[in-house]
């Protein structure tokens, strides 16, 4: 990956004691473990927590996570630590720099810190967490009970109103008891997965399960934290931290590492900040060959944020002989609902709405094997057919130059449209 993106996993709870920070921590170490030649690094908002208690080495403290706010490059900040580790050191007196929460994605983008990032958030929806969401690969929320699986609902509306990535979005049953039965005779953790997926959500197969040697762990006397891997080995929480992290590392060396547009292709590009290239493609997801900074229509999969731009010609031809009749809109949202786990077959809809965000009519079923459709679906999210889940992509018609969407007014004019675009249709997902 990139010196200047890592692979960022949000470890994120609405609520308290489900082992988050456990979970963060030990996430770490077992990475580390698995690949050592792989830079692994800590940060934490919770204020309850503080990475030097587990990572430190001696007195040294580290930096303050603050300076991820100050304009200082994380790989500047990262202090080395136990178990081959990096951290940041967690601030009592952290507070928002501003009231926007894609400053940490942006200032991560332009960081120099390789590898995996692992970021331990408050079990609230503050500012910080609403950031952590927003900078996420993937987001891993630990689940113990109903209450748990009510405050992910929030977590998942909260990722898709700041224009994350919902379906990055992973439930770990954590703290789970074996010996619990339910009604009829149901175990906690059958109970939960069941009531996850009926309510679409990704589970992990992994379960953290509930140790009392491991929960021993953190409260030692001696007020420093220890890793599972040399402390709890023998315990079976061992064994499933190490399938956490292999899934983990799955979805590092899985995740596309994006191509960006070519520093030379266009002077266009030359004004646009590094953070909103990051995801940028270099070419038309419906021909193929290389946009160099012409005016053109500009798609998003707002799941894995890959965004770029359409031909004028390709996007003329998929409005007029890839997709239905339509009104007359400045903006298509696609919604597809995949084979996922379960297998089954592809759903393709898409709505027409106006450049106010205002929906025009009711969804449009399409042919998820019409050529068009299925070139345009595959170039814009990077993914085949059988990969797809719960997607949504957008089409900005009105057309232009890369920096009328990316730069200025126009950036923020198509970011809040975005959101009213994901509002409307969150519900349908």
């Amino acid at each position: 990956m990139d010196q200047g993106a890592p692979f960022v996993v949000v470890v994120a709870g609405g609520m308290g004691r489900v082992g988050k920070t456990t979970i963060a921590t030990n996430l770490a170490v077992y990475l580390k473990a698995l690949r050592e030649d792989l830079p692994v690094t800590v940060v934490s908002f919770d204020t309850r927590f503080s990475a030097d208690r587990m990572f430190a080495i001696g007195d040294t403290r580290g930096a303050s996570v603050a300076g991820l706010f100050a304009g200082i490059a994380a790989g500047e900040l990262a202090t080395l630590g136990e178990y081959g580790v990096q951290y940041l050191a967690t601030d009592d007196d952290l507070v928002p720099p501003d009231d926007n929460p894609a400053h940490l994605r942006t200032a991560l983008a332009r960081s120099d810190l390789p590898g995996i990032l692992i970021l331990d958030t408050q079990p609230t929806l503050d500012y910080f967490t609403r950031s952590a969401l927003l900078a996420a690969d993937l987001v891993l929320v630990p689940v113990k009970d109903r209450p748990s699986l009510v405050h992910a609902a929030a977590l998942r509306r909260a990722l898709a109103a700041e224009g994350g990535d919902p379906n990055g979005m992973w439930l770990l049953p954590s703290l789970l008891d074996d010996t619990m039965r339910l009604r009829d005779d149901v175990g906690l953790k059958d109970f939960l997965v069941f009531s996850a997926r009926e309510r679409g959500y990704q589970v992990l197969e992994t379960v953290i399960a509930q140790n009392p040697e491991v929960e021993s762990l953190a409260t030692d006397a001696s007020s420093r934290g220890y890793p599972i891997l040399t402390h709890a080995r023998t315990t079976p929480v061992h064994g499933q931290f190490r399938d956490l992290g292999k899934f983990v590392l799955e979805r590092f060396d899985t995740t596309e590492r994006p191509r960006c547009l070519e520093p030379d292709l266009s002077g266009t590009f030359a004004e646009i900040s590094p953070g909103r290239v990051r995801h940028l493609r270099a070419e038309c997801p419906l021909c193929g060959e290389t946009f160099r900074g012409e005016e053109g229509a500009f798609f998003q999969d707002l799941r894995s944020r890959r965004r770029g731009f359409v031909h004028s010609g390709c996007c003329q031809s998929f409005l007029e002989t890839g997709l239905p009749v339509l009104p007359p809109a400045s903006l298509l949202a696609f919604q597809v609902a995949g084979p996922g786990f379960a297998g089954g077959v592809t759903e393709v809809a898409v709505s027409p709405f106006d450049s106010g965000g205002e929906r025009l009519s009711d969804a449009h079923q399409l042919d998820p094997a019409g050529p068009q459709v299925a070139a345009f679906l595959q170039g814009a999210t990077g993914r085949r057919e059988e990969e797809l889940y719960r997607e949504l992509l957008i089409l900005v018609l009105e057309e232009g130059a890369p920096a009328r969407f990316l730069t200025g007014e126009g950036h923020a004019r198509l970011s809040a449209l975005r959101r009213r675009v994901m509002r409307d249709v969150l519900g349908s997902f």
